[in-house]
């Protein structure tokens, strides 16, 4: 039976019941007969319902943050955040769902042809924890918009936000079956996967789940989107400002208590700057507050026990590869699944710290002897969600962003998801975007129609 804990204290929240097959084979049926109603309504019709959604979750979002930072611990203040970006997504795509899915009239030698973006039908999201409301909106907004419906599958760790995104979804007007949370196990997503009700799958995960999913939907001949997670460079080349590079740097390691996708991971240093940086960076590290994310803090816990003693596994074995512990490394006595912000210099590559993705908020220290260098590091791993790259030099800072392999590569600032950008990455960070216009494309049909 899956059980939702708060991991500031480890008390059990709630229990849930799993479904059972006879209640994923009605959901199934749920979707499907509300997709043949909800696809033939009105972008007008959708978007009153998706403003009122975003209503619901700006008003709401103190509540919202709450639930958040109960189950998977985030500070407070960034769990009600998560909620207002909720509803700029869902705003976004109200105003321009439309225009983005307007006919497209082509010339050719017919009297009219044209490319039509219809909705494929159900979509299934398999979706982690770490970002409980803002993962899912990231699907959900588009493809509602687009007249297509969604059966979510949320981590166990956040059953009582996937609980609620439903509801909220039904409180705005949005028909049965528009969108669903269901509480199944693999095995059952899986079967979901397969069968013909279900006409596409997203996930954010794992590289392991994500191979899994990825075969399961290549098996079945569906559209899959994949997000599965990075270790993204923080590039800091010698003419950079060090004041900006060091606080945002530090910002960008800790966002979510480390556990991030997106957050700054491998952090290069150029060698003239290597010094002062990583001094400057220790020491707010250093600084950072940690405890109770329902209290004004930087760091609260880590989602669970499990995910704590990876990272410290991960902090040893880099160690043992040569890494320096320049501050924290070391799981703190006491209730709740801390871990504090630590710091490992003199990583090199092959070092665990630098081939692995450390899920939590540990930054590892690279130096490059050149910003040629420094390129060269950042595309020495299979991961390529995000990255970014400082320096003085705007021009400077484009051409090298062009040259690291990546998703995305943000110039003087950290990695961030924005509604009006594609979100995505390559290599085992997975394939598909999510956001913007490539977003709403993503499970839509691209249909010819010649007209003489």
């Amino acid at each position: 039976m899956p059980t939702t804990v708060n991991p500031a204290t480890e008390a059990e929240i709630a229990h849930y019941e799993t479904a059972s097959d006879a209640d994923l084979d009605a959901a199934l049926d749920r979707a499907a007969d509300a997709f043949e109603a909800h696809r033939r309504s009105a972008f007008g019709q959708r978007a009153e319902a998706m403003r009122r959604l975003a209503d619901l979750l700006e008003d709401g979002a103190d509540a919202l943050g709450r639930l958040m930072t109960t189950e998977m611990g985030k500070p407070l203040d960034q769990a009600v955040a998560e909620a207002k970006k909720c509803a700029w997504v869902c705003r976004y795509y109200a105003e321009h769902a439309e225009r983005f899915l307007a006919d497209e009239v082509r010339e050719t030698e017919a009297s009219r042809s044209f490319v039509a973006y219809e909705p494929l039908g159900p979509v299934l999201a398999i979706m982690p924890w770490n970002f409980p409301f803002w993962q899912a909106f990231r699907f959900a907004a588009p493809t509602v918009m687009a007249g297509g419906v969604g059966i979510l599958k949320h981590a166990e760790a956040v059953l009582g936000c996937g609980d609620r995104m439903a509801e909220l979804f039904a409180e705005a007007g949005f028909a049965e079956g528009v969108f669903q949370h269901l509480v199944i196990d693999h095995d059952q997503a899986a079967d979901a996967i397969a069968d013909d009700r279900i006409r596409a799958v997203t996930l954010t995960g794992s590289e392991t789940a994500g191979r899994a999913v990825g075969k399961a939907a290549g098996e079945a001949l569906k559209p899959s989107v994949l997000e599965l997670g990075g270790s993204d460079a923080f590039v800091v080349l010698a003419d950079a400002d060090l004041d900006a590079a060091v606080e945002t740097g530090v910002t960008a390691r800790v966002q979510n208590n480390g556990q991030s996708c997106i957050a700054a991971k491998r952090f290069i240093l150029e060698k003239p700057i290597a010094e002062a940086y990583t001094r400057r960076f220790v020491e707010r590290m250093e600084a950072l507050t940690v405890g109770d994310p329902m209290c004004d803090v930087d760091l609260g816990p880590l989602v669970n026990g499990k995910a704590r003693e990876g990272i410290q596994e991960q902090v040893e074995r880099a160690a043992e590869a040569g890494a320096d512990i320049l501050t924290g490394g070391a799981i703190p006595d006491g209730t709740g699944f801390y871990y504090p912000p630590t710091v490992l210099g003199n990583v090199t590559e092959g070092s665990p710290a630098f081939d692995e993705e450390i899920f939590g908020p540990v930054a590892s220290l690279v130096t490059a002897e050149d910003a040629d260098d420094a390129v060269r590091l950042a595309n020495a791993t299979p991961f390529g969600l995000g990255g970014s790259v400082w320096t003085r030099d705007a021009a400077k800072g484009e051409r090298l962003a062009r040259e690291i392999r990546s998703g995305a590569v943000f110039v003087n600032e950290m990695t961030k998801s924005h509604p009006n950008l594609p979100f995505g990455g390559i290599g085992v960070s997975g394939y598909g975007r999510e956001l913007a216009r490539q977003g709403i494309h993503a499970f839509v049909n691209a249909k010819t129609i010649w007209v003489d």
